[in-house]
C-alpha cells in the first residue's frame, strides 16, 4: 500500500475540486472588480538622456523602465479593454490620525484577494504592481457638484502583490493572491485612465489643485514680495568717523514750511547702512531715500556724497563716492520669491541657463548648459 500524502507534484484532481470551490465562493460572495491592465511606458520617441531610453518593440512591455535613474514609469500606458473579474476584501472605515502634527490617514490603503486562476484567465497573466482596480460598487451617485452628470467612481492603484496565507490548501498548492492597493490620484501615471486635462472628466482635481496652489502663491507674494526684510522705513543717521551726527549746514533762519522752528538742519547722507545692514536686507536702494543714478559705468564727474548703482554687476550693486574712491555699499540680494525667468539669481543665470553660443566657425552653435558627465569624460588608460 503507498504512503499517504496530500501533496501532490503535479496539480491534479485534488487541487482542480479545490480549486473550482474556492472560484464559487468568490463568485457568490466577492464583488465585481474592473482592472484597467497596464501594458508598459508610452514611448517618447529619440532623447539624449541615456537614463531615459526610447521603448519599441519588444522592449516596451511592461517589464521595462522609464527611467532609469529615479525608478519611475510615469508616462503608463493602460490597455483600452476592461477587464472583469472578482474581489474580496475587509470594507473599513477611514479616520484621520490627529495625534500628530498635520493630517494623516490612518488606513489609506486596502488588502484584496483575488483568485489567482480567475485573474489570469481575465488578463491573460497575473496581477502586478501599476495596474489599476476599480470598484463599481463604491461609485458615488451623490455629487456635490451640480455639473456633474456621472457618477464618481473609485480607482485603486497596485502596489504589491504576494500568495495570500489563507490560500493554501490542505494540498499545499496556492489558490489566492492578497494585493495592496491604495487610492490613486490625478496624477500623470493615470493619464491614460482619467483622461486629459482637456476632457471633461470627473476624477480630475488637478484644475482644482493648481487653482488653489496659485491663490496660495499670490497671496504669498502680496505678504513677501522679495525674500529677506525690508529695510525703507527704517532711518539711518549719518554720522563722522569719530560718531558725531554729521551735518552739513545750520542756520538760524525760520523754518517758512513749518513757522515754529528757528533753525533748519541738513544732514549729510549715510556712510553706511549702519544698524539695518544685515542677513538678505540688500535692495540696491540707499539709506533715507537718498537719490541715486543707475548705470553701467560711473560718471565722469562725480560729487561727494553721490550713490551709483552699477547694473552691470550680477547682483547689482550700490557705491558711494566719498571724494577720492567709489565706496561699496550693498549688493541687491533681495529677489522675488516667485521662481520665473525674470530673477537675477544664480540658479536662473547659471542651473537654468538655457542660452546657446554660435561657435567661430558661425554655422554651428553649442549650448552654454552642459553637464558634468558629458563635460569631463575619462580618457582610456592603456
Amino acid at each position: 500500500m503507498p504512503r499517504l500524502s496530500l501533496f501532490k507534484p503535479e496539480k491534479g484532481n485534488d487541487f482542480n475540486f479545490i480549486d473550482r470551490n474556492v472560484g464559487e465562493m468568490f463568485q457568490v460572495g466577492g464583488t465585481d472588480a474592473y482592472i484597467h491592465k497596464y501594458i508598459s511606458p508610452n514611448n517618447q520617441g529619440d532623447t539624449n538622456d541615456i537614463t531615459q531610453p526610447q521603448r519599441t518593440g519588444d522592449t516596451q512591455n511592461e517589464l521595462a523602465i522609464q527611467d532609469m535613474l529615479f525608478l519611475e514609469n510615469r508616462d503608463r500606458k493602460y490597455d483600452s479593454d476592461v477587464y472583469h473579474t472578482r474581489v474580496i476584501y475587509n470594507v473599513s472605515d477611514i479616520d484621520f490620525d490627529l495625534s500628530q502634527f498635520g493630517l494623516f490617514l490612518q488606513n489609506d490603503q486596502l488588502f484584496m484577494t483575488f483568485h489567482i486562476r480567475d485573474i489570469v484567465e481575465a488578463l491573460g497573466r497575473k496581477i502586478m504592481a501599476g495596474d489599476v482596480i476599480e470598484l463599481p460598487h463604491l461609485k458615488d451617485d451623490y455629487s456635490l457638484d451640480t455639473n456633474d452628470t456621472e457618477t464618481l467612481k473609485r480607482y485603486y492603484v497596485v502596489d504589491d502583490v504576494a500568495r495570500a496565507a489563507e490560500g493554501f490548501s490542505k494540498t499545499w498548492w496556492p489558490h489566492l493572491y492578497r494585493v495592496r492597493v491604495k487610492g490613486i490620484t490625478d496624477a500623470q501615471e493615470f493619464r491614460d485612465i482619467l483622461g486629459n486635462k482637456d476632457e471633461n472628466t470627473h476624477q480630475k482635481t488637478r484644475d482644482k489643485d493648481l487653482e488653489i496652489n496659485e491663490a496660495i502663491v499670490d497671496q504669498a507674494e502680496q505678504d513677501a514680495p522679495k525674500s529677506g526684510y525690508n529695510t525703507k522705513q527704517l532711518y539711518v543717521m549719518p554720522t563722522e568717523e569719530d560718531g558725531r551726527v554729521a551735518l552739513v549746514t545750520v542756520d538760524s533762519d525760520v523754518n517758512t514750511d513749518t513757522g515754529h522752528l528757528s533753525v533748519d538742519k541738513i544732514f549729510a547722507n549715510p556712510q553706511t547702512n549702519g544698524y539695518i545692514e544685515g542677513y538678505l536686507t540688500g535692495d540696491g536702494i540707499p539709506a533715507n531715500g537718498e537719490t541715486f543714478t543707475a548705470s553701467t559705468k560711473f560718471p565722469r564727474n562725480p560729487v561727494e556724497g553721490m550713490f551709483v548703482l552699477r547694473t552691470d554687476y550680477s547682483p547689482n550693486r550700490l557705491f558711494r563716492f566719498d571724494g577720492r574712491r567709489f565706496v561699496k555699499i550693498e549688493d541687491n540680494v533681495r529677489q522675488t520669491m516667485t521662481n520665473t525667468d525674470t530673477r537675477e539669481t544664480q540658479k536662473t543665470g547659471f542651473i537654468n541657463n538655457t542660452n546657446a553660443t554660435t561657435l567661430a566657425d558661425g554655422s554651428s552653435t553649442t549650448p552654454e548648459r552642459v553637464a558634468l558627465s558629458k563635460l569631463l569624460k575619462p580618457k582610456a588608460d592603456n
